[in-house]
């Protein structure tokens, strides 16, 4: 439904990271209020009754405001970090020696050592290798492996606080994606009945496959999103793709891996792929970083952010900015106007997708046959009947400046709809409808709730089996008396 009083309604949606600055219930409703539609619960910190609290906060505020907010928890994966310091932070000099040593005690760092929390780094690396720490920010050059010990120079020094990160550049260290406080984080997750799940790090189908199965046998049918950050993935992006219910291009660590000249044409690529291949795609990390600290973004950030919608992304991501910022609704807001800014240019609402294909689902031609109608006659709404949120799906694939409304009666499947762009789900439960009515009942509810006016024209699909999934292979066109 229309969050920011605009019209038409904004169709990229907004994924927000809660925090300590959410946990402030005033804020955390004003965040909804600005346009938030699936919050992001961040398994790499806090405690597992932070994540809960904050679950029920959302679901309070949001039937308080009388809409629907989606849930998804994201796995932290294996984050590769170096342990603790003496004092809490050392200076690294550039051209000067540094160990990292898996033996060494875990509060003992020093200005030569500190310890590493993943065992198996001296077999994953070689003499020569670069390792990033701290996203990039400290560079080390491997000399030597000796043992537990990985004997380094500092190419690029500076400040090093305790448990940063460590990437190899290129890529290639072995860590599972799914390590085991994860698979007991899926587990806290599931019972929090979150609509989707994150796993970051994945490498390649199997790591989602791993993860579904998991699902599965907990009994959960949330979503699975995969974490684009590893040059693996890049390798085997259809695949994860295909094997995903959505994926994020996750900038910070795919950036690192990659380097920074090749994440632009990544991103591309990644959205490009998702859309081609029926799933949807969230564009993540510092896409509005100064408001943190800031009241207002970047022009760069306001391009960034613009850009992404261009390129077609389904979501856009906000992390610490309304996590730990000082300005969390106005970066949500600045966020949405942005957006729906973007949406205005004609490129977002045309398209020839697979206008060249051969389908071999009903459903799948019928939601390309319904975005080809409405993109060419005086359509308002496309009004897609559905049990699993798959012809929705494949609708909001096509570009187009008409608004999909999903008419759904499973709680689940509605909010997993709130990340596809351009899809606004409504409670509907067409089981206590008879089949001859369902056309009048639909027209009542349209006008019910005010969203089209008198001799507007719709488009309407659905299936002669109702109660159906996978049943859609009707289309129609209606207009409201």
């Amino acid at each position: 439904m229309d969050k920011d009083n605009q019209h038409p309604p904004r169709r990229t949606k907004i994924v927000a990271t809660l925090g300590p600055t959410t946990d402030d219930p005033a804020m955390l409703e004003k965040i909804l209020r600005a346009g938030v539609d699936v919050v992001r619960l961040n398994f790499s910190h806090g405690k597992p009754e932070d994540h809960q609290q904050r679950a029920d906060a959302v679901r309070h505020i949001a039937a308080k405001l009388h809409r629907e907010v989606g849930i998804m928890a994201d796995l932290q994966g294996p984050k590769i970090r170096i342990a603790r310091f003496v004092n809490g932070k050392i200076n690294l000099q550039s051209n000067q020696t540094f160990i990292l040593d898996t033996a060494w005690p875990n509060d003992a760092g020093t200005e030569q050592c500190v310890g590493i929390d993943y065992k198996n780094l001296p077999n994953d690396v070689k003499v020569g290798d670069k390792l990033l720490l701290d996203d990039g920010l400290l560079v080390l050059q491997v000399q030597k492996i000796q043992g537990t010990q990985i004997h380094c120079v500092v190419l690029e020094g500076g400040k090093l606080s305790d448990n940063k990160g460590i990437n190899r550049e290129g890529g290639g260290l072995s860590a599972a994606a799914l390590t085991d406080k994860d698979k007991a984080d899926l587990i806290f997750a599931v019972n929090l009945a979150v609509d989707y799940i994150a796993i970051s790090f994945v490498k390649n189908s199997d790591d989602v496959h791993e993860a579904r199965a998991l699902l599965k046998k907990a009994g959960s049918k949330a979503g699975i999103v995969s974490k684009i950050e590893r040059v693996e993935a890049l390798s085997n992006l259809d695949a994860i793709i295909e094997a995903s219910d959505a994926v994020m291009v996750a900038r910070g660590d795919l950036g690192v891996e990659i380097g920074d000249d090749k994440i632009p044409s990544a991103q591309k690529r990644i959205i490009q792929r998702a859309r081609a291949l029926d799933k949807a795609v969230i564009t993540a990390t510092q896409m509005m970083e100064s408001m943190i600290s800031h009241p207002i973004p970047t022009r760069a950030e306001v391009c960034d952010v613009a850009n992404a919608v261009l390129d077609g992304t389904d979501a856009v991501m906000l992390s610490a900015e309304t996590a730990t910022g000082s300005y969390a609704d106005k970066a949500v807001a600045a966020m949405a106007r942005i957006c729906w800014g973007a949406e205005q240019e004609r490129v977002t609402q045309i398209s020839g997708h697979r206008m060249e294909c051969h389908f071999d689902k009903v459903g799948e031609a019928i939601a390309m046959a319904a975005m080809y109608v409405a993109n060419h006659i005086d359509i308002k709404a496309i009004i897609a009947l559905t049990e699993s949120g798959l012809t929705p799906l494949l609708m909001s694939r096509i570009r187009s400046g008409i608004p999909i409304y999903a008419f759904c009666r499973h709680a689940m499947v509605r909010r997993k709809m709130l990340l596809y762009r351009g899809v606004y789900p409504l409670a509907y439960d067409i089981s206590k409808v008879a089949t001859l009515s369902v056309d009048e009942s639909i027209l009542a509810e349209l006008k019910r709730l005010t969203i089209l006016s008198t001799d507007d024209s719709i488009l309407l699909t659905k299936g002669d089996q109702l109660n159906a999934i996978g049943g859609t292979n009707t289309l129609k066109i209606i207009t409201l008396h």
